[in-house]
């Protein structure tokens, strides 16, 4: 398992908050993790420091596993307040994020990405709210986009029950749009157990990121995102799931807490290879 896995690893940028792809390359060689999820927005924000990133990645012989891309507005100060604001979700930024969306789907198309990633928002728990069938145009429009440069779309988990998840993707109906499956945002959002969801998740699963937590001690709070190996997903048991649902796909690390990022992205990668 161990030699497998270490091939499909890779760091998702943003942890690293690089403010250039020289920079980005530095990290990555320090952590040892040829491979990396680029964020696409600092790309369409500022041509100038980010236009070269893929002449700097070939030379460096970096890889592209997949993009992923944030919306206006998002505030995560509260569980409630990200229910608000989160995602494709709030109707005064819908305009601006299709915008930026169809320039960030070119970019994606342009590195030759074949998955992307993205926050959707609060889904509605019951098909009859009127935020579900919002949500479904505005997704299938998205997902128009990427299709037509034959680009998959990944649903960063979290934010609703796996159930909730799987019923939308089943009404969405579309191959190309499953989930990027986060096991440490089920305790973040405290959302039900990692493993049984990623069961429930199964058949959508694109793409996973390595991320941990301990579940809030006040309900209605947020969780505390910790260092890979010593929250409460359960690792050996996830790797076990993944292994016997056949998944074969990408595992990037993730760490959005404390400011010692390089270091605890390596103790993820030491951790993940010797389980």
């Amino acid at each position: 398992m161990a030699n497998d896995i270490e091939s499909r690893l890779a760091v998702c940028s943003w942890s690293l908050q690089p403010e250039s792809p020289g920079a980005l390359v530095a990290h990555l060689r320090e952590i040892g993790i040829p491979r990396v999820q680029l964020a696409l927005d600092p790309l369409r924000e500022n041509r100038d420091a980010w236009g070269k990133t893929a002449e700097l990645f070939a030379a460096e012989g970096i890889e592209i596993v997949s993009g992923m891309f944030g919306t206006i507005g998002e505030d995560y100060s509260s569980l409630d307040a990200i229910k608000e604001s989160g995602g494709v979700v709030p109707d005064e930024h819908w305009n601006a994020n299709w915008a930026n969306i169809q320039a960030v789907a070119g970019i994606a198309a342009e590195l030759g990405m074949k998955m992307v990633t993205f926050h959707a928002g609060f889904l509605p728990h019951e098909e009859s709210d009127p935020g579900f069938a919002k949500l479904l145009g505005r997704i299938t429009q998205i997902a128009d986009v990427f299709d037509a440069k034959g680009i998959e779309l990944g649903f960063e988990t979290g934010q609703e029950t796996a159930d909730t998840l799987r019923l939308f993707l089943e009404e969405l109906n579309r191959p190309s749009v499953g989930v990027n499956f986060d096991p440490a945002n089920m305790l973040l959002y405290d959302k039900g157990d990692p493993i049984d969801a990623l069961v429930t998740l199964a058949p959508f699963l694109k793409q996973c990121h390595i991320k941990d937590a301990t579940l809030t001690k006040e309900p209605g709070t947020w969780g505390t995102e910790v260092t890979v190996g010593t929250g409460e997903v359960d690792w050996p048991a996830f790797f076990a799931t993944l292994a016997k649902l056949g998944y074969d796909g990408n595992c990037c690390i993730e760490r959005e807490a404390d400011d010692q990022r390089v270091a605890d992205i390596k103790t993820a990668r030491d951790f993940v290879t010797q389980l």
